[in-house]
């Protein structure tokens, strides 16, 4: 075929139909495969509309890590002729030729299509490498919608506790794996692989709790910790622990986290980042007695059933409720139970 492009290609079935797999240069990808941006009612387009927002952060991820990216598959549509050629011997493995006025039209992927391109001004010399592109023989409007929907609705994003858990580079989330692994309590009740708790888990808290409540005592007491020397984060975490009966009795076994999550506040991701707050409070303002000022956690009526202190706080209609502001208030509940321990001049500046 005159005029065309050629790339080494796998040809496969499925549902009756031939697809072909082909590794194209990522540099290839903004002439070649087309996305179409045209304002074109929903009846007639057969993909999501671009989110221009998300494309930075794709770029970046690919720019920031050359060594280390890894990008899934393209999958499109061609509108036009080709040839698949098999090699000598073979039946599925060969070349695929697509004629230069054939229309290649991005069924799933647009967004990674579009980040690649925005990283390659940066990086152009990751023009060279290649990414995995799922091709199948165009078939029409409706072939193309119902092959979008396809492609999409069995799609399942890992939870974010297990995303944060796996992540290796992100140095907050080695920070947090560091800290679970320190405190006994944290290693062993909670759920790194989830980020919502079923009613009858045995898991305490999510590790994405875990995490955000880390990251915001790090933060608001300006705190220069790193995973490989986390005492200062792992010795705030002992400390709240010792004041906190419930969640000792519940790595005793001497209650379930399940009769924990359904009975009290504290149970939950929102008293851990309450918590969080408070405590870099009281790191700045008290840097030489704070732990004797968490003492006051003893004090804090944390039942469910005292919707007098906590509807309109953590809890709102009687469910918990993780807003910032509900986070807020929720610390500002805790920090007025400062114990005798603390000085009036330390308790005056609370």
């Amino acid at each position: 075929m005159d005029n065309s492009y050629s790339f080494a290609a796998i040809r496969g079935i499925q549902a009756g139909r031939a697809f072909y797999v082909a590794m194209i240069p990522l540099r290839m990808l903004e002439r070649l495969f087309r996305y179409d941006e045209e304002e074109l009612p929903i009846a007639l387009c057969a993909q999501r509309d671009l989110n221009k927002t998300r494309i930075p952060a794709i770029a970046r991820y690919v720019a920031d890590n050359p060594s280390e990216y890894v990008l899934s598959a393209l999958s499109a549509t061609i509108d036009g002729a080709f040839e698949f050629e098999p090699v000598a011997g073979q039946r599925s493995v060969g070349t695929l030729e697509i004629d230069m006025r054939a229309t290649i039209l991005v069924n799933d992927g647009q967004h990674r299509r579009a980040g690649i391109i925005e990283a390659l001004r940066d990086r152009p010399s990751l023009g060279d490498e290649t990414i995995a592109v799922t091709l199948f023989p165009d078939e029409g409007l409706t072939r193309s919608q119902q092959m979008f929907v396809d492609l999409n609705q069995h799609g399942v994003k890992p939870a974010r506790s297990l995303r944060l858990f796996y992540d290796g580079r992100d140095e907050g989330a080695r920070l947090s794996r560091a800290v679970a692994d320190a405190i006994p309590l944290f290693r062993e009740l909670t759920d790194f692989t989830r980020s919502n708790l079923t009613a009858g888990s045995r898991k305490l808290f999510a590790f994405s709790n875990l995490h955000t409540a880390v990251s915001t005592l790090v933060a608001d007491a300006g705190l220069t910790v790193t995973a490989a020397d986390p005492d200062r984060v792992v010795e705030f975490w002992n400390a709240v622990i010792e004041n906190m009966p419930d969640w000792t009795a519940a790595g005793r076994r001497e209650v379930t986290p399940a009769e924990l999550r359904r009975e009290t506040v504290h149970a939950h991701g929102i008293a851990l980042e309450a918590i969080a707050v408070v405590g870099a409070r009281l790191m700045i303002e008290l840097p030489d007695s704070w732990q004797v000022a968490l003492e006051g956690l003893r004090d804090v009526d944390w039942s469910r059933s005292n919707t007098a202190i906590w509807e309109g706080r953590a809890l709102v209609n009687g469910k918990i409720n993780r807003s910032r502001a509900s986070v807020l208030l929720t610390a500002e509940l805790i920090s007025r139970s400062t114990p005798p321990e603390v000085d009036d001049a330390a308790r005056a500046t609370r």
